[in-house]
Protein backbone atom coordinates (compact mmCIF):
# COMPACT_ATOMS: atom_id res chain seq x y z
CA UNK A 1 0.00 0.00 0.00
CA UNK A 2 1.50 3.81 -0.87
CA UNK A 3 0.56 6.72 0.97
CA UNK A 4 0.71 10.50 -0.41
CA UNK A 5 0.23 13.61 0.84
CA UNK A 6 0.25 17.04 0.70
CA UNK A 7 0.78 16.59 -3.60
CA UNK A 8 -0.23 20.31 -4.24
CA UNK A 9 -1.49 20.26 -7.46
CA UNK A 10 -0.64 21.84 -10.27
CA UNK A 11 1.92 24.18 -8.22
CA UNK A 12 4.04 21.30 -7.01
CA UNK A 13 2.54 17.94 -8.40
CA UNK A 14 1.85 18.62 -12.52
CA UNK A 15 2.05 15.11 -13.19
CA UNK A 16 3.18 11.93 -11.26
CA UNK A 17 6.55 11.98 -10.88
CA UNK A 18 8.55 9.13 -12.26
CA UNK A 19 9.94 7.78 -8.95
CA UNK A 20 6.79 8.26 -7.31
CA UNK A 21 4.79 6.21 -10.02
CA UNK A 22 7.75 3.44 -9.40
CA UNK A 23 6.01 2.95 -5.67
CA UNK A 24 2.63 3.22 -6.93
CA UNK A 25 2.68 0.80 -9.92
CA UNK A 26 3.17 -1.98 -7.50
CA UNK A 27 0.10 -0.76 -5.23
CA UNK A 28 -2.71 -2.56 -4.22
CA UNK A 29 -4.55 0.46 -2.43
CA UNK A 30 -3.45 4.20 -2.31
CA UNK A 31 -3.95 6.51 0.33
CA UNK A 32 -3.94 10.46 -0.04
CA UNK A 33 -4.01 12.43 3.57
CA UNK A 34 -5.36 15.75 1.52
CA UNK A 35 -4.26 19.09 0.13
CA UNK A 36 -4.34 17.22 -3.28
CA UNK A 37 -5.52 20.83 -4.49
CA UNK A 38 -6.72 19.38 -7.79
CA UNK A 39 -9.49 16.25 -8.27
CA UNK A 40 -7.10 15.59 -11.42
CA UNK A 41 -4.40 14.19 -9.11
CA UNK A 42 -6.92 11.81 -7.66
CA UNK A 43 -7.92 10.50 -11.03
CA UNK A 44 -4.47 10.06 -12.04
CA UNK A 45 -3.83 8.14 -9.07
CA UNK A 46 -6.76 5.76 -9.50
CA UNK A 47 -5.34 4.62 -12.88
CA UNK A 48 -2.66 2.68 -10.64
CA UNK A 49 -5.09 0.91 -8.21
CA UNK A 50 -8.17 2.13 -5.83
CA UNK A 51 -7.99 4.65 -3.85
CA UNK A 52 -8.91 6.99 -0.65
CA UNK A 53 -8.51 10.30 -0.15
CA UNK A 54 -9.21 13.04 2.50
CA UNK A 55 -9.81 16.74 2.45
CA UNK A 56 -7.12 19.09 3.25
CA UNK A 57 -7.07 22.71 4.14
CA UNK A 58 -6.20 23.47 0.34
CA UNK A 59 -9.10 21.34 -1.01
CA UNK A 60 -11.72 22.45 -2.98
CA UNK A 61 -15.47 20.88 -3.69
CA UNK A 62 -14.02 19.23 -6.37
CA UNK A 63 -12.18 16.58 -4.38
CA UNK A 64 -15.15 16.78 -1.96
CA UNK A 65 -17.03 15.80 -5.04
CA UNK A 66 -14.75 12.94 -5.83
CA UNK A 67 -15.30 11.71 -2.64
CA UNK A 68 -12.95 12.63 -0.06
CA UNK A 69 -14.24 13.42 3.50
CA UNK A 70 -13.06 15.32 5.95
CA UNK A 71 -12.15 12.06 8.46
CA UNK A 72 -12.21 8.42 6.98
CA UNK A 73 -12.35 5.44 8.50
CA UNK A 74 -11.55 1.76 6.98
CA UNK A 75 -10.59 -1.63 7.05
CA UNK A 76 -7.62 -2.59 5.14
CA UNK A 77 -6.44 -6.72 5.04
CA UNK A 78 -8.48 -6.23 8.50
CA UNK A 79 -6.45 -3.43 9.90
CA UNK A 80 -8.39 -0.63 11.16
CA UNK A 81 -7.28 2.74 9.65
CA UNK A 82 -8.12 6.00 9.67
CA UNK A 83 -7.43 8.86 7.75
CA UNK A 84 -7.17 12.75 8.31
CA UNK A 85 -5.23 15.56 6.91
CA UNK A 86 -4.81 18.09 10.16
CA UNK A 87 -3.90 16.07 13.14
CA UNK A 88 -3.40 19.21 14.79
CA UNK A 89 -0.36 20.54 17.27
CA UNK A 90 2.45 17.75 18.01
CA UNK A 91 1.96 18.00 21.48
CA UNK A 92 -0.80 15.31 22.39
CA UNK A 93 -0.97 14.01 19.16
CA UNK A 94 -1.77 10.50 19.94
CA UNK A 95 -4.09 10.70 22.85
CA UNK A 96 -5.99 13.11 20.60
CA UNK A 97 -5.74 10.48 17.61
CA UNK A 98 -7.15 7.92 20.18
CA UNK A 99 -9.64 9.92 20.84
CA UNK A 100 -10.96 11.30 17.70
CA UNK A 101 -10.58 7.34 16.23
CA UNK A 102 -10.96 5.13 19.02
CA UNK A 103 -11.06 1.79 17.33
CA UNK A 104 -8.17 2.68 14.66
CA UNK A 105 -5.09 0.63 14.96
CA UNK A 106 -3.19 3.16 12.63
CA UNK A 107 -4.14 6.92 11.91
CA UNK A 108 -2.82 7.92 8.51
CA UNK A 109 -2.63 12.25 8.38
CA UNK A 110 -0.44 14.47 6.86
CA UNK A 111 -0.44 18.68 6.21
CA UNK A 112 2.76 19.03 8.37
CA UNK A 113 4.76 17.85 4.90
CA UNK A 114 6.95 15.97 8.19
CA UNK A 115 7.28 12.22 7.88
CA UNK A 116 6.46 10.84 10.81
CA UNK A 117 5.91 7.27 12.30
CA UNK A 118 5.01 6.87 15.88
CA UNK A 119 3.21 5.02 18.37
CA UNK A 120 1.34 6.20 21.43
CA UNK A 121 -1.60 5.80 23.59
CA UNK A 122 -2.59 2.59 22.16
CA UNK A 123 -2.06 4.19 18.20
CA UNK A 124 0.10 3.96 15.55
CA UNK A 125 -0.02 7.43 13.95
CA UNK A 126 1.60 7.80 10.33
CA UNK A 127 2.40 10.90 8.22
CA UNK A 128 3.92 9.99 4.46
CA UNK A 129 5.67 13.83 4.48
CA UNK A 130 5.23 14.80 0.93
CA UNK A 131 6.72 14.18 -2.70
CA UNK A 132 6.45 16.82 -3.85
CA UNK A 133 7.21 19.96 -1.12
CA UNK A 134 9.41 18.91 1.08
CA UNK A 135 9.61 22.18 2.92
CA UNK A 136 12.54 21.62 5.18
CA UNK A 137 12.66 18.41 5.17
CA UNK A 138 16.32 16.91 3.32
CA UNK A 139 13.57 14.85 0.98
CA UNK A 140 10.23 14.42 -0.87
CA UNK A 141 8.94 11.59 0.36
CA UNK A 142 5.87 8.53 0.01
CA UNK A 143 4.71 5.92 2.72
CA UNK A 144 4.52 2.36 1.92
CA UNK A 145 2.36 0.00 4.63
CA UNK A 146 2.53 -3.83 4.50
CA UNK A 147 -0.37 -5.17 5.98
CA UNK A 148 -1.33 -8.88 6.21
CA UNK A 149 -4.00 -10.76 8.43
CA UNK A 150 -5.03 -7.57 10.43
CA UNK A 151 -1.22 -6.57 11.14
CA UNK A 152 1.09 -3.46 10.20
CA UNK A 153 4.13 -5.62 9.26
CA UNK A 154 6.39 -2.67 8.13
CA UNK A 155 5.97 1.32 7.62
CA UNK A 156 8.60 3.04 5.60
CA UNK A 157 9.10 6.42 4.58
CA UNK A 158 10.90 6.31 1.34
CA UNK A 159 12.76 9.36 -0.22
CA UNK A 160 11.83 10.05 -3.50
CA UNK A 161 13.62 13.16 -4.42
Amino acid sequence: MVVVSDTHAPRRWRSCPPRVAEHLRRADVILHAGDVCTADVLDELSAYGPVHAVLGNNDGPDVADWGAPERLELDLDGLRVAMVHDSGQAKGRTARMRRWFPDADLVVFGHSHIPMDQTGDGVRIFNPGSPTDRRRQPHGTVGELDIQDGRLIEARIIPVT
